[in-house]
Protein backbone atom coordinates (compact mmCIF):
# COMPACT_ATOMS: atom_id res chain seq x y z
CA UNK A 1 0.00 0.00 0.00
CA UNK A 2 1.50 3.32 -1.13
CA UNK A 3 0.01 7.27 -1.20
CA UNK A 4 0.97 10.28 -2.85
CA UNK A 5 1.05 13.13 -0.66
CA UNK A 6 1.46 16.95 -0.90
CA UNK A 7 3.98 17.79 1.64
CA UNK A 8 5.17 21.50 2.31
CA UNK A 9 4.14 22.54 -1.59
CA UNK A 10 6.22 18.90 -3.23
CA UNK A 11 4.53 16.05 -3.66
CA UNK A 12 6.12 12.62 -2.10
CA UNK A 13 5.28 8.88 -2.87
CA UNK A 14 4.91 7.19 1.03
CA UNK A 15 4.75 3.91 2.44
CA UNK A 16 4.88 2.23 5.85
CA UNK A 17 8.15 2.85 7.34
CA UNK A 18 9.66 4.74 4.93
CA UNK A 19 12.06 7.48 6.02
CA UNK A 20 12.20 10.89 3.98
CA UNK A 21 14.00 14.34 3.61
CA UNK A 22 10.97 16.87 3.16
CA UNK A 23 11.63 20.79 3.37
CA UNK A 24 12.11 21.79 6.78
CA UNK A 25 8.98 22.07 8.52
CA UNK A 26 8.72 24.12 12.39
CA UNK A 27 8.16 21.12 15.02
CA UNK A 28 10.15 18.95 17.56
CA UNK A 29 11.99 15.93 17.32
CA UNK A 30 9.62 12.94 18.21
CA UNK A 31 6.41 14.43 17.74
CA UNK A 32 3.78 13.07 15.80
CA UNK A 33 2.65 15.05 12.22
CA UNK A 34 -0.28 14.30 10.56
CA UNK A 35 -0.30 15.28 6.17
CA UNK A 36 -4.02 15.45 4.77
CA UNK A 37 -2.96 16.19 1.96
CA UNK A 38 -3.47 12.60 0.19
CA UNK A 39 -3.65 12.75 -4.21
CA UNK A 40 -3.75 9.39 -4.72
CA UNK A 41 -3.93 5.69 -2.44
CA UNK A 42 -2.65 2.31 -4.06
CA UNK A 43 -4.31 -0.41 -1.70
CA UNK A 44 -3.20 -3.92 -3.31
CA UNK A 45 -4.13 -3.26 -7.06
CA UNK A 46 -7.21 -0.53 -5.74
CA UNK A 47 -6.66 2.37 -6.84
CA UNK A 48 -8.35 6.12 -5.94
CA UNK A 49 -7.71 9.16 -6.91
CA UNK A 50 -8.88 12.54 -5.59
CA UNK A 51 -10.59 15.37 -7.00
CA UNK A 52 -7.58 17.37 -5.76
CA UNK A 53 -7.71 15.14 -2.30
CA UNK A 54 -9.08 11.83 -0.64
CA UNK A 55 -11.25 13.22 1.76
CA UNK A 56 -10.66 11.07 5.45
CA UNK A 57 -7.10 9.83 3.92
CA UNK A 58 -4.38 10.99 5.83
CA UNK A 59 -0.29 9.69 6.63
CA UNK A 60 0.60 9.82 10.13
CA UNK A 61 4.69 10.25 10.34
CA UNK A 62 7.02 10.89 13.09
CA UNK A 63 9.89 13.58 12.92
CA UNK A 64 12.97 11.47 13.43
CA UNK A 65 15.56 14.92 13.19
CA UNK A 66 13.59 18.50 12.82
CA UNK A 67 16.58 20.31 10.85
CA UNK A 68 18.91 18.26 8.39
CA UNK A 69 21.39 20.11 5.85
CA UNK A 70 21.58 19.00 2.94
CA UNK A 71 25.03 19.27 0.32
CA UNK A 72 26.21 22.33 -0.48
CA UNK A 73 25.28 24.03 -3.47
CA UNK A 74 27.30 26.07 -5.06
CA UNK A 75 26.37 29.35 -7.72
CA UNK A 76 29.27 30.67 -9.57
CA UNK A 77 28.69 34.22 -11.42
CA UNK A 78 31.30 35.64 -13.81
CA UNK A 79 31.62 38.40 -16.84
CA UNK A 80 34.33 37.87 -18.68
CA UNK A 81 36.91 40.33 -19.28
CA UNK A 82 35.17 42.67 -16.74
CA UNK A 83 37.23 41.47 -13.37
CA UNK A 84 33.45 40.36 -11.85
CA UNK A 85 33.38 37.33 -10.02
CA UNK A 86 31.10 36.05 -7.55
CA UNK A 87 30.82 33.10 -5.54
CA UNK A 88 27.65 32.39 -3.25
CA UNK A 89 27.20 28.97 -1.82
CA UNK A 90 23.84 27.56 -0.29
CA UNK A 91 22.47 24.88 1.95
CA UNK A 92 19.32 23.68 2.23
CA UNK A 93 17.25 22.81 4.79
CA UNK A 94 14.79 19.27 5.49
CA UNK A 95 13.16 17.70 7.89
CA UNK A 96 13.64 13.71 8.13
CA UNK A 97 10.14 12.07 8.97
CA UNK A 98 9.51 8.46 9.30
CA UNK A 99 5.79 7.37 7.72
CA UNK A 100 4.25 5.25 10.52
CA UNK A 101 0.56 4.28 8.61
CA UNK A 102 -0.99 5.12 5.59
CA UNK A 103 -4.63 5.55 6.93
CA UNK A 104 -7.21 5.35 3.60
Amino acid sequence: MYAIVEIAGQQFKVEKDQTLFVHHLNVEQGSKVEFDKVLLIDNNGSVTVGAPTISGAKVVAEVVSPLVKGEKVLVFHKKRRKGYRKLNGHRQQFTQVKVNEVVA
